[in-house]
């Protein structure tokens, strides 16, 4: 019973509802006592040759007028408790939701995003039915157990002695398979976890699979994944199927103790036929309460097994959080880097090492270098993704932790460059972080980021809806859709994180030159594999291994010579030859089309 010590502080939140649930149940267990008590007195009366058609309707009309009541009431309990139940379930989803959202991207390198789907969805299901069914259970089989059990020994305390002898066989045995129950639907979660996880991988690497032809083996991992979800299943089904079986066992075994006693009672002129009718009534009336008690342990094990999971989720701590006092207040004001050792959480090497670097304020800022050379470390690092335990970063003379996440990320607004796009409309999208903001600025934005045109072309357009992930679009159209996003804001300082790889040379050129006539003034920092993207930045900071190569304007660095000069120049050859290919190939693809 630990789940309801430790639900107590939602048992007090909804004390009216369970105080009343609980009533209904224990005045339903009360009434329910009368009817096999107005048998016994008529088999008696029968048998006496006492009755009257008068007294056999009076007590046929009071059964009825029982269940009557019974009817109401059991709605009522229902009502009360089921509707507890689904509150508590709401409840837990909004925190999970609300913890989900706050936590950092080192808690997402841990859990799998399917296994935190599992925890919102099966976990919450089992703890609705602990805090539902088994609150009812429990104050139904008490209840009426103990009033049962009164109403035995009222009737003949020896019979109910002999009656009695097998019920604590069965409180033992059905801890024991309580304490099973809780191990293997532990295992079971877990299973449906991980099966949740591969059918979310599976689906959002659809694309991959299929250019790779792994499908085949997608859906093989996927069968073993079920069969070991079904085998964990199986096993929580084989002490479930155990429960019932032991239950009715002993409670055969006291009716066959109740009848032959009781017979020789009658026998002996001890015992009347009419009140061993009444107490083999009542001894039925006593199989709800041991079967409840068996299923109360079940859902209980089960419910326990899940808020242990949930239970760890909703205590997991951003690794990332506001200090104490922090100004909320956006920054602003000159950017200073001094990185001396940054290495991720458990990881050997370091990602960043010795990274110094100055921006002034509405600065532009490139950052350069080979793959995994730390660009984008450097830029989660802006946004305070991870905190520098070993240096800082500050604006305005302050470091980031001096603010609140809030406010900075109010101030620094970061372009990934595999954007995230919900399944929405273009509008509602380019919109998602300012929903008030006026068709107008959505326009400009748009036009911008050079979206404004393919928007228009859409069958509806701002109100083309794009599907989930914005699947409908074409990877520059999603990463120009996440910029016009960004733009909307109008941030103090944009971090694009090669959010135009994707786009062709030419509206990238566009794209640069709009950000540089719109941002004058506001800080701006891209990083990038195309070294164009860059090349009318105010500094151009190159990164090789985590460490800082090289530091300086283009021109500064192509007189050096160094990589960013010998990448240049093949990046641009690269270029030239492109182009001359499709100028050669243009009248050819002419004639051919013609």
């Amino acid at each position: 019973m630990r789940l309801f010590r430790e639900l107590g502080w939602f048992f007090w939140q909804e004390r009216r509802a369970y105080g009343l649930g609980a009533l209904f149940l224990v005045v339903i267990a009360c009434i329910n006592l009368l009817p096999p008590y107005w048998v016994g007195r008529t088999v008696d009366a029968i048998r006496s040759g006492t009755v009257t058609p008068a007294e056999l309707a009076r007590t046929s009309l009071a059964i009825l007028a029982v269940a009557g009541v019974s009817y109401a009431l059991r709605y009522g309990w229902r009502l009360y408790l089921f509707g507890s139940a689904y509150r508590l379930g709401m409840l837990l989803r909004n925190r999970l939701f609300a913890r989900f959202v706050r936590l950092t991207p080192a808690f997402y390198q841990r859990e799998q995003v399917g296994d935190l789907l599992a925890h919102v969805t099966n976990d919450v299901e089992a703890l609705e039915a602990a805090a539902g069914e088994g609150v009812m259970t429990l104050v139904d089989a008490v209840s009426m157990g103990w009033l049962v059990v009164g109403m035995l020994f009222w009737l003949d305390g020896r019979l109910a002695l002999v009656a009695l002898l097998p019920m604590p066989a069965i409180a033992v045995l059905t801890k024991r398979l309580g304490d099973a129950m809780h191990e293997r639907f532990e295992r079971a979660q877990g299973a449906f976890s991980a099966l949740s996880a591969k059918v979310q991988e599976g689906i959002g690497g659809l694309r991959v699979l299929r250019a790779l032809g792994q499908t085949d083996r997608e859906v093989e991992a996927f069968r073993r994944a079920a069969e070991a979800a079904a085998r964990e299943n199986v096993e929580v089904a084989k002490i479930d199927a155990l429960y019932y079986p032991v239950i009715f066992f002993f409670v055969g075994l006291s009716y066959f103790l109740t009848v032959a006693v009781g017979a020789l009672f009658i026998v002996q002129g001890t015992l009347t036929l009419g009140t061993l009718t009444s107490f083999t009534m009542y001894l039925g009336h006593l199989i709800w309460p041991m079967l409840a008690f068996g299923y109360l342990f079940n859902i209980m094990e089960r419910g326990s097994a899940s808020y242990d999971r949930i239970r760890r989720l909703l205590t997991a701590e951003p690794a990332v959080a506001d200090r104490p006092g922090a100004d909320p207040r956006p920054p602003r004001g000159p950017i200073a880097i001094r990185i001396r050792r940054f290495a991720y959480p458990n990881a050997a090497a370091p990602a960043l090492e010795a990274v110094f670097v100055d921006l002034p304020e509405g600065a532009t800022l490139g950052v350069v270098g080979p793959v995994g050379a730390g660009k984008s470390t450097l830029l989660r690092l802006l946004v305070r993704e991870y905190d520098v335990e070993d240096g800082e970063i500050a604006i305005g003379g302050r470091p980031l932790s001096a603010f609140t996440l809030s406010a900075l990320r109010t101030a620094v607004v970061y372009v990934p460059q595999e954007p995230i796009l919900f399944s929405a409309t273009v509008r509602e999208n380019i919109a998602f972080a300012r929903p008030e903001a006026p068709f107008e600025a959505i326009v400009r934005a748009a036009r911008l980021a050079e979206l404004h045109d393919d928007i228009v072309r859409f069958p509806e357009g701002y109100e083309t809806p794009i599907g989930e992930r914005g699947v409908t679009l074409s990877g520059g159209q999603r990463q120009r859709l996440a910029l016009a996003r960004a733009l909307l804001l109008d941030p103090e300082v944009l971090v694009i994180d090669d959010g135009l790889s994707a786009v062709d040379g030419r509206t990238e050129a566009r794209i640069l030159a709009n950000l540089r006539a719109e941002r004058r003034g506001r800080t701006t920092i891209i990083a990038a594999h195309r070294l164009s993207a860059v090349e009318a930045a105010d500094r151009i900071l190159v990164l090789i291994d985590g460490r800082v190569a090289e530091l300086g304007d283009h021109a500064s660095l192509m007189a050096a010579g160094g990589w960013y000069a010998r990448t240049y120049r093949r990046q641009k050859q690269w270029a030239a030859m492109r182009e001359t290919l499709k100028q050669a190939e243009g009248p050819s693809v002419g004639r051919r089309e013609a």
